[in-house]
């Protein structure tokens, strides 16, 4: 699908729902053509819903059954390795040690469910998901922490209720966690406008979700390949 051009002098950060779906489809493509041993984005059409005008937003970007980076299995290890080597006075200190280690290790893995759905408020598009064990149990924010990278997960802590928020999806009609948009815009603009093709005054539509997910990925250690930045503009 062929890019439209933003002007940089009119760029605030934000995208119509009819750029929104060019950037979707073309970072979808993207994804398949460097993440192709990873779960797949899919564009979703959106339900026709009593009091919401269909043409509104067409659709979303759906990916599921993610499992995460074991960040909390390798963290926790060198952790207990760490206080191991330094602390361990007896053979039932290290019993206790290596014992805890493979509870780490054993711990069972979540799935996760994202969805990039387009926001009409802030003009921006939203990260949504959801995270459950493999018997479909519903993780809460606490279990959900043990998941994400430690500086994601100290975010969490100090930030809770703004930084993740449970609120209804709005294509699904059921409560899902999701990043809050707020300040999406600024610093949107801020990633945008250091492009190179800031030199020809205008940057492409199709490079705003590859960016956006650069940095929103990183908050559950999903990040973007090199070859797909350097490839951005190319689809």
């Amino acid at each position: 699908m062929a890019s439209i051009n933003i002007n940089i002098s009119s760029l605030d950060g934000t995208l119509s729902a009819a750029e929104f779906k060019i950037a979707a489809c073309a970072f979808s493509e993207l994804w398949k053509k460097f993440n192709s041993a990873l779960p797949q984005w899919s564009w979703l059409p959106s339900s026709r819903r009593p009091g919401i005008p269909f043409n509104h937003v067409e659709g979303y970007l759906s990916m599921e059954n993610v499992i995460l980076p074991g960040f909390d299995q390798v963290d926790h290890h060198k952790g207990h390795q760490i206080e191991k080597d330094e602390y361990s006075c007896s053979n039932v200190d290290e019993f206790i040690d290596d014992a805890i280690v493979v509870q780490d290790y054993c711990r069972e893995v979540n799935h996760y469910d994202f969805h990039i759905v387009y926001s009409a408020s802030y003009r921006v598009p939203v990260l949504y998901f959801r995270a459950y064990q493999s018997d479909g149990q519903t993780l809460v924010l606490d279990e959900i922490e043990k998941d994400i990278p430690p500086n994601s997960g100290k975010m969490l802590r100090e930030s809770k209720w703004t930084f993740i928020t449970q609120e209804e999806h709005p294509q699904l009609n059921r409560p899902w966690y999701t990043l809050h948009p707020c300040g999406t815009s600024d610093w949107m603009k801020l990633l945008l406008t250091n492009e190179a093709s800031v030199a020809q005054g205008e940057v492409a539509t199709n490079k705003y979700l590859v960016s956006w997910f650069s940095v929103v990925g990183q908050v559950f250690g999903l990040k973007i390949p090199f070859e797909m930045l350097d490839n951005i503009g190319a689809s």
